[in-house]
Parts: C-alpha cells; sequence; structure tokens
C-alpha cells in the first residue's frame, strides 16, 4: 500500500525538540579528516578508518575495551529510560559514516549481536463503547506479506513501497518520541507501565487516560491463522531450535512447554523472572508451516500502531529488550520479542499512523538498519540508521508507476556489504575481490619443485574429507542422481563397445566395455581428487583403434598385444607427468578454451542423439508411396532370387542348401535374409518389408522423452504441491521420465528397437582371455616403438581429462572441499595401465556426463523467507553417486531381463536432453543469441554495461570460427588429436 496523494496533506505527529536539526543530505561527503570520535567508542572499536587519529595504543585497546562496555552497560541498568541528554559522538561525520562506525564495534555483549528478525504490524482501532483487539495486517521476514482485505489469506509476498513522507514521520517519532534501549521487562505489562512512565516525563497524561492506554496496549492480540486447526503436523525442527538463545529468560522444548529458568544458567537475577502468562503457548493457532520458514536464532519485532479515541497527544516508543523475552500471544509465532515500535494516536490519522509503521517494519528487515538497532546506544544512532536508508533509497516519480502494483521479489538480492565498508581514501583500491579474476589459481595447481609433491599435497587435501564423502550422500537427491546417470552411462558404453567389436571383429566388445567402464569408475569413485567427474568413452579412441587394428592386420601383428604395450607406455608417460607437477599447466587453461570445448561437446551430444534417431529410419523404413485404395493388395513375400550373385551362390553351396527344396514363402524376414532371398511386392522396401509404426513410434518417444525431462526438471519452481514434492520431482524427474517412457512402451506393444546387454560374463571371443601378453607373437621391438603413439595417447588422455576437470572445479560450483588435478591423473593413468594388460577399452573424464552429475547434485537453501529465492549453496560433494554408478553398470550383465525393456529413442531423447541442459551456463551461447536482439530487448548481462556490443560480437564470432574449425577437425580423419566426446 502506498500513500503517497495522502502524505502531502499529512502533519507531523510530534512536536519538533528545540534540538532537532533539518535533514540535510550529506551522502556525497566523503572526506573524514574532520572527523571526532569520542575515546570510549574507539576503545570499543575494531577498525580504524583511515584519516582518524587514533591516539590509543594497541595494548590500551586490548585492556580496556571490555572494562568500558561493561561500564556503558551498567549506566543503562541504572536508568532504563531515553538518553536525551546524550549527544552524538561526532557533529560532522555523515549518517553513512557513522553507520560505518557502529557496525564496526565489537561487542562483548550477546545481547548486542544481530539475529534474524521477523518483524510483525498489529493495528487497533478503539472507539467509545466498542471492544476492540489488536489485528495482525502485515508481517515481514524477507518482504512484505499483507492481509488481504478479505481477511481470508496472505498476499503474495512483495518488495515494500514506502512513501517518503512517512519515513520522514518516522524519523520525527524517533527523534521525539520515546526510546528505550535495553530495557529488562518479562512481561508485556511490565514494558506498558515502563513506557507510559517514560511518556508522562514529556508531560502529563492523567490517570484515568494512562490507565485506558496501558489497557489497549494489553488487548488480545488476533492473527491470521487463529483460523487453522488445531490437529497439525508437528514440526520437522523444534521451536527451542528456532527461538532459542543463550540469554533468553526461559525457551521450549520439542513438546511446545517452556522450560523453566531454574534448568537453565543463572548469571544474573533478571533472567531468572519469568511471568506466569508466558508459561505455556498454545500451538493450535500457530502456522507450522510458516514457522518452518524462520531461520534458527531469530527474534521479533512487533509494530503497535493504532487510533484511541480519548487520546490527545501520540503515545510514541521504541523499545529493545535486553534480554529478548517470549511475550506469549504477542506475536504470531513462539519466538522471544527484542523489539517493539508503539505509535498510538488520536482518530483521524490512522493511513498515516499505518504507513508509519510499515516504514518500520521494513526498516527493521533492511540488512544495515537491522544490525544498527541492535547495536544502537542512543537514539541518535538511530537516526543516523534512518538517514543512512534515506540515503539509499530510490524515489519513483508519482505520474510514471501506479503505487497499487506490487513489485515482485527480485531473483538475486544485491549485497549490502559496501555500505558497511568505509570509503577507500583516493589512490588505493580494494584488491580483496580481484584475486577471484585470476583463473584456476590456488595451492592445487602450484608448483612444488618435488618428485610427486603435488600429488601428495593432493592426498593430503582430500584424506580429511575422505569420511564425509560417504557421510554426505545420504540424500534422496543422491539416489536420483545416480539413477538418472546409471541409464546416461549405460548407452553410450553399450554402444561405444558395439563400434568397437565391429571394428576390432570382436576383440574388445560390448562386454569389454562394460566390465572396463565398471573396473575403472569404481577405482575412480573411490580413490580419485575429484569424485564428481565421471569417465566415459570418447570418440578419438575409437578412431585410433580402428587405425591401430587396421596397421596390425596389414602387417601382421598381434592387434591386442601392440594395444597393450601402447596402453602400458601412456600409463606411464600420464605418471610421468603426475611426477613432475604437469598438471599446474592447466592454469593457463583459459575461460575461452573451456567455453569452446564445452560447446562442443554439447554439440555434439545433441548432433549424435539426432543421428541416431534418423538412422532408425534404414532399419525401420517407411512407404513414402503409399496408396489407400490398394491396402487390400498390401503384401510382401520372400521369393528365390533371379539373378543370384556369386557371393550366394558360393553361400548355398557351402551350406549344401537346395534351392529347390526351400519353401521361399514360408520363411520369416530373418530367414529370408540368412538365404540370401528377395523381397517382393507392394509392402517391400529396398532393404525388406517396411516396418509399420515403428519409426513414428521412436520419433513420439524420442521428444516425448526431451519435453517431459524439461518439464519435471524445472516443476521445483512451479506453483503446486509443496515444497518437498517439488523438489523431490525435480530431482527424479530423468528417472521418472524413463520409467514413464518404459511402461507407456511396453503397454502399447510395438516392436521398437531395446537396449541390448550382454548375458554373459565372458570374452566376445573365445580365442582371447581377461590377460593380455604385452609382447606376444609380436616381435620384442614393438615394445619399444610404441612409445611414439603413446606420446598422442598422452596428449589426448591429459587434455581430455584436465579440461573437463576445469569444467567441474569452477568457482561458481562454490566446491568446499577442494580438488586433485594431480591424483585424478594418477588414477587415471593407473586404471590405463590395467585396462591395456586386461585387453578391455580406455575411459577418461567425459564432459557431458560429469556437468550433468554436478547438476543433478546442486544444493540449494531450504530455510528462505517468502518471497525469497532460494540461495544457490554449492554442490553435493560425495564418492557415493559414482561408486553406485558404475557398480550398477558391472551388474548389468546379470539384469538383462529388466535392461531389455527399454527404448533406444528414450536413451537417444536423455542424449539430447543432457546436451541442451549442459548448454546452460555457457556464456558463448548468450553471446550467440545478441545476434538476433535488438539493443532493447537485450539481457542485461555484466558485460555489455562495460564493452561495445562490437567487440562483443567480434570475441563471438571468432570464438565461433574456432568451434567450426574444431568441427571440421572432429570429422576428419585428425580427429584423434582432439579430446572429443
Amino acid at each position: 500500500m502506498d500513500i503517497t496523494d495522502q502524505g502531502a496533506q499529512m502533519e507531523p505527529l510530534l512536536p519538533t525538540r528545540a534540538d532537532e536539526e533539518a535533514v540535510v543530505d550529506r551522502g556525497g561527503t566523503r572526506s573524514m579528516l574532520n572527523t571526532n570520535f569520542e575515546q570510549e567508542e574507539l576503545e570499543g572499536h575494531r577498525t580504524l578508518y583511515i584519516g582518524v587519529h587514533v591516539p590509543l595504543g594497541r595494548r590500551s585497546h586490548r585492556r580496556h575495551r571490555h572494562h568500558g562496555h561493561k561500564h556503558r552497560k551498567r549506566s543503562k541498568e541504572r536508568d532504563s529510560t531515553t538518553d536525551d541528554g546524550r549527544e552524538s559522538p561526532s557533529h560532522t561525520d555523515t549518517p553513512a559514516q557513522r553507520v560505518q562506525f557502529l557496525l564496526g564495534t565489537e561487542d562483548a555483549d550477546e545481547e548486542h549481536i544481530p539475529h534474524a528478525l521477523f518483524t510483525e504490524l498489529d493495528e487497533i482501532c478503539l472507539r467509545e463503547g466498542e471492544d476492540a483487539e489488536w489485528k495482525e495486517t502485515a508481517r515481514w521476514l524477507k518482504f512484505e506479506e499483507d492481509v488481504e482485505d478479505g481477511g481470508e489469506r496472505w498476499s503474495k509476498p512483495y518488495v515494500a513501497t514506502l512513501s517518503l513522507h512517512s519515513l520522514f514521520e518516522l524519523r520525527s517519532c524517533i527523534m521525539n518520541g520515546t526510546v528505550m534501549l535495553d530495557m529488562r521487562a518479562n512481561s508485556l505489562e511490565e514494558i506498558a507501565d515502563m513506557v507510559l512512565d517514560q511518556h508522562e516525563l514529556s508531560g502529563p497524561v492523567g490517570p484515568e487516560a494512562r490507565r485506558r492506554i496501558r489497557e489497549a496496549l494489553l488487548k488480545q492480540h488476533h492473527h491470521q491463522n487463529h483460523k487453522k486447526l488445531a490437529n497439525r503436523i508437528p514440526i520437522v525442527r523444534s521451536f527451542a531450535d528456532i527461538g532459542k538463545k543463550q540469554s533468553e529468560p526461559h525457551s521450549m522444548d520439542k513438546n511446545g512447554q517452556t522450560v523453566s529458568p531454574q534448568s537453565q544458567s543463572t548469571n544474573n537475577d533478571g533472567k531468572q523472572d519469568v511471568s506466569r502468562e508466558n508459561s505455556a503457548v498454545d500451538f493450535s493457532k500457530i502456522d507450522l508451516h510458516f514457522m518452518k520458514k524462520i531461520p534458527p536464532g531469530a527474534e521479533a519485532s512487533n509494530v503497535l500502531v493504532g487510533e484511541l479515541e480519548f487520546l490527545e497527544r501520540p503515545v510514541v516508543a521504541f523499545v529493545r529488550l535486553s534480554p529478548a523475552v517470549l511475550l506469549n500471544g504477542l506475536a504470531e509465532v513462539p519466538i522471544t520479542t527484542r523489539f517493539l515500535f508503539i505509535l498510538l494516536g488520536p482518530l483521524g490519522k490512522g493511513p498515516q499512523y499505518h504507513e508509519i509503521g510499515r516504514s518500520i517494519a521494513t526498516l527493521m528487515t533492511d540488512e544495515i538498519f537491522h544490525d544498527v538497532a541492535y547495536k544502537a546506544k542512543d537514539r541518535n544512532d538511530l537516526v543516523a540508521g534512518i538517514d543512512e536508508f534515506l540515503d539509499q533509497v530510490t524515489v519513483l516519480p508519482p505520474g510514471e508507476w501506479d503505487p497499487s502494483i506490487r513489485i515482485e521479489p527480485p531473483k538475486n538480492v544485491p549485497s549490502q556489504e559496501k555500505r558497511k565498508i568505509p570509503p577507500l581514501p583516493n589512490g588505493v583500491t580494494d584488491l580483496g575481490e580481484s584475486e577471484d579474476h585470476g583463473g584456476h589459481g590456488g595451492p592445487e595447481l602450484q608448483r612444488t619443485g618435488r618428485l610427486f609433491g603435488g600429488l601428495f599435497l593432493d592426498i593430503k587435501r582430500k584424506a580429511p574429507h575422505y569420511f564425509s564423502d560417504f557421510k554426505d550422500a545420504i540424500s534422496l537427491q543422491c539416489l536420483a542422481s545416480f539413477l538418472f546417470l546409471y541409464c546416461a552411462c549405460m548407452s553410450p558404453v553399450i554402444t561405444f563397445g558395439g563400434l568397437l567389436g565391429e571394428a576390432t571383429e570382436g576383440r574388445v566388445s560390448a562386454i569389454e566395455s562394460l566390465f572396463g567402464a565398471s573396473m575403472t569408475g569404481i577405482a575412480y569413485s573411490i580413490f580419485a581428487g575429484q569424485p564428481l567427474t565421471i569417465l566415459g568413452s570418447t570418440g578419438p579412441v575409437l578412431v585410433f583403434e580402428k587405425i591401430l587394428f587396421k596397421f596390425c592386420a596389414e602387417y601382421g601383428l598381434s592387434y591386442l598385444s601392440l594395444r597393450a604395450c601402447i596402453g602400458l607406455w601412456t600409463a606411464f608417460f600420464c605418471l610421468l607427468l603426475v611426477a613432475t607437477d604437469a598438471s599446474s599447466l592447466v592454469c593457463y587453461i583459459t575461460r575461452f578454451t573451456e567455453e569452446a570445448f564445452a560447446a562442443l561437446i554439447c554439440i555434439i551430444f545433441i548432433y549424435e542423439a539426432l543421428e541416431k534417431l534418423l538412422h532408425l529410419g534404414t532399419h525401420y523404413p517407411i512407404n513414402k508411396h503409399n496408396n489407400l485404395q490398394t491396402l487390400t493388395q498390401y503384401s510382401c513375400a520372400c521369393v528365390e532370387p533371379i539373378n543370384p550373385s556369386n557371393d550366394t551362390l558360393q553361400f548355398w553351396e557351402e551350406k549344401n542348401i537346395t534351392v529347390s527344396q526351400v519353401n521361399w514363402t514360408m520363411l520369416e524376414v530373418k530367414e529370408c535374409e540368412m538365404f540370401h532371398g528377395e523381397f517382393e511386392g507392394t509392402a517391400c522396401g529396398p532393404h525388406g518389408p517396411y516396418v509399420p509404426d515403428v519409426l513414428f513410434w521412436c520419433v513420439v518417444l524420442f521428444f516425448s522423452t526431451v519435453l517431459m525431462a524439461a518439464f519435471l526438471k524445472e516443476f521445483k519452481t512451479s506453483r503446486y504441491f509443496p515444497t518437498k514434492v517439488r523438489a523431490i520431482i525435480s530431482d527424479f524427474a530423468v528417472f521418472i521420465t524413463i520409467l514413464t517412457m518404459v511402461l507407456v512402451d511396453y503397454a502399447l506393444g510395438i516392436p521398437s528397437p531395446k537396449l541390448q546387454v550382454p548375458s554373459k560374463f565372458k570374452p566376445t571371443r573365445d580365442d582371447r582371455g581377461w590377460l593380455i601378453n604385452p609382447v606376444g607373437p609380436n616381435p620384442w621391438w614393438t615394445t619399444i616403438i610404441t612409445f611414439l603413439p603413446a606420446l598422442l595417447c598422452t596428449i589426448l588422455i591429459f587434455m581430455d581429462q584436465q579440461i573437463t576437470a576445469v569444467i567441474i572445479n569452477r568457482k561458481e560450483h562454490k566446491l568446499k572441499k577442494g580438488c586433485g588435478y594431480h591424483l585424478d591423473l594418477f588414477v587415471v593413468g593407473v586404471m590405463l595401465g590395467v585396462c591395456s594388460v586386461m585387453g578391455l577399452p580406455w575411459f577418461v573424464a567425459a564432459t557431458v556426463l560429469s556437468i550433468s552429475h554436478v547438476n543433478s547434485l546442486k544444493l540449494e537453501s531450504e530455510c528462505s523467507a517468502p518471497g525469497e529465492q532460494p540461495k544457490f549453496l554449492g554442490i553435493r560433494e560425495q564418492r557415493f553417486t559414482g561408486l553406485m554408478i558404475f557398480t550398477l553398470m558391472g551388474c548389468s550383465v546379470f539384469m538383462t531381463s529388466v535392461l531389455k525393456f527399454i527404448p533406444m529413442p528414450v536413451l537417444y531423447g536423455v542424449f539430447l536432453y543432457m546436451g541442451a541442459s549442459s548448454l546452460r551456463g555457457i556464456q558463448f551461447f548468450d553471446r550467440l543469441r545478441l545476434f538476433g536482439m535488438p539493443a532493447k530487448h537485450q539481457p542485461d548481462f555484466i558485460y555489455l554495461r562495460h564493452v561495445p556490443l562490437r567487440k562483443v560480437h567480434l570475441f563471438t564470432i571468432v570464438q565461433l570460427t574456432c568451434l567450426v574449425l574444431l568441427w571440421v577437425i572432429k570429422t576428419s580423419k585428425a580427429a584423434i588429436v582432439f579430446p572429443m566426446m
């Protein structure tokens, strides 16, 4: 609500004091040369202002600080009244400087340590002969929520819009009203008596008026949630954790009963005196769902405003309790009250009182004024806090916006830390923030100058977190992550094994690929420095295997033995790189290289998913020339070849097949193809009969998988279902999608292509075992000469592994357990040698799978205020998901009966989803979209504010050219030198 049009006619609520000065905008004044502070404040201050002469030595600062604070506290306890005679420590500093000085003070007393605040606005209108009560009209945790006019529900949270006049009226109330800091009281009756005692010092009130004001203050409070039913589900977090504080006079246990003060620490007499009215809490009137939103340790700030018919002049009081007290029934939620703001005035100015109440409530949610309220020593500190707030506000012209519109809470709230830090003198720059822009620095990438020095430091760095890597995996999110990635990893491993089997005549095929991926992945998940990385097969490895097999076939060499030698040399070179701290070169990988590499991998995933979908058209062709009128003649039969080829004749002769004795028309499709028969009829295509429905059903499965996975993943931000349900649906999005598509496909019964998993655990060929002799039948000198191709493989492994590791270890992921580039490469190198000796494929970091793994483990804040967006906290760093993915992959041989129902188009759709979702966060694609956007529609990217658009486009074109060049090389025979997926 905004009363800008009424504010112009408002009159001052309180008479202005003689010592009240006009509001001067000193926001632009930054000089501090003439700033003076009292010696007592300098003793309690921990920050030295540049330009301020500090006569005290360091030893004096340490010796007298605590004593001075105790002295101030005792003087406040003696009078417990306003600080009317207390002057500001300086008359020349700006409000911002005074606030910064105040927030820099270090209080040994816990009572002045800021806590999270819940603010509630209650209003009353008391007329003669009417029975009234306090009614809750608004509340604040982060943003404002109002009780709607119908009184049945809360409004959506929104950014509070205040009239400027109400802020000035609030400033006047603080300057001329009653300010009571660190009041000791245990009940609302005591608070009312103290406030009225202090109010009478400014003018007589009269016994009858005093009694009626006191009765009004003690009226019952009606909260919006009083209509809730009493049988609510108990809250997950106990109320003792919500409002607990060591200095509280009493708190609550999990059952909602107050704990007697005798059971708590009895440091002072004031904490032992508990009012009987606060000894019980009616939980039938508490909104338990809203209680979950309140952070632990939060305190209440109650704003009471209203109209009393018998009043002639307003009663204004700002009260800070010390310690905070649980005033039963005062606040909507049973937490201790720290602040009260009371404004009672004559009839006729209700909207004005309401706006002043909204102003102080909004100020209490401001990060800076909130801290000022906790640390203020007198009314002048509070006024300085209001003035500093006024320096920061933005005024909207009344004719250029609609005050009735509620501003939606922003997705990202800017940090207010700069308001707490004093400005630096000219010529001095803050180097604290510039350290984060230096790329991939840090101790992980520094050369040690010792053999295996980086490896030992990685082990030393990761060892303390090893136990927590398994303990932190206790979450449904981890279950959803490994179920999703298990399905995502299975298909490329089996497909890669199948292609490798075709290229090597079955010497290394699908079962070897499954076994190698499982063994390498398990070892990597247990011992690696960054277990969030997922290992997979690479395209260049397949190209290399094809070239190597062709070379061995031409020169009569043993393929598996020669491959084992190359693998052992590659493993040796990888260990040599680890020994020499070569991974420190990763710090020279720029964001340009990262984005080009990640973008190329994502594009390849999307391209290959679409290519495999289109490739199904060759196996399941469509009759494009069908005539509906000839459906009665629609048939396809197997017939004897009219002009058999020489290969066909040779095949018949070898198999002793007599053509005349074969009943060609009764053969099935596979039998007809086996006997080299031909298909004839209107329903026959070039390679066999047309297959109805299959290709179209595959297309439906493919795009349904993509759309459903994307929809369910974004379900977390929808407005349906409770937060926990939305989070679970979002975490299990891909698994739910795969399960749904499998069930639908099974129900329809259309013969779509399914995932083919080996059913027996044994080598594909009977002439090989699980151990390969590196020499074998090959000449001895092949064990030496193979170091040359091994150098090329080492470059491939190093680049693919470390660039992916750089992408995973980005600072925006907020990883807390550190990384281990040297340890990662060591594990990959060792397992590469093991796989070579066992005749298994090689596996390195898979970029898209690793990015998808990280995205599936993002952590967000759970306790967020209404309207506040959950904050990204980091990644759930653990080893369990990777370990389970590859353990299940190794057990897949024994799960063939279940896996055979998964349609391949569904897995292709998962590939497309992973590739498209991994594009998020790549700045290159954000800049690419700018080419088609007019300037007025372009997003407010930070680099567009500081860099001309033409330079942004030029940089994007250079990056795009490099990406196209990489794609061309990838499709050529030179692909072996580039680490591509």
